[in-house]
């Protein structure tokens, strides 16, 4: 995982219910069934790679969020959470050997 993707992990603040929801749905997370339903993909892809199409998808919904667009679907933007908090785990760290 990037320096930058890390800051931004690090700098999401969201309602705290979501959150709670996302960490209570992390027990469920299964990877292979979830992630590419989440990220409308065929596939699940690297640790890494999922890692920054869920902060651009969670963003788009956040950015919903605050607007209160009414497409806006809560299940949707805590589903890209848990696995953005699953994934952030997964996610090898930079290699800083080079």
């Amino acid at each position: 995982m990037t320096d930058q993707t890390q800051t931004a992990l690090s700098g999401l603040r969201r309602p705290k219910l979501l959150i709670r929801a996302a960490r209570f749905g992390l027990a469920e997370y299964d990877r292979e069934r979830s992630l590419g339903r989440v990220l409308r993909s065929p596939f699940a892809p690297a640790p890494g790679f999922a890692v920054s199409r869920l902060l651009e998808t969670e963003a788009q919904l956040e950015a919903a969020r605050r607007a209160g667009t009414a497409g806006y679907a809560p299940s949707r933007h805590v589903e890209v959470l848990i696995a953005l908090m699953a994934e952030a785990r997964l996610a090898p760290p930079e290699d800083r050997a080079a």
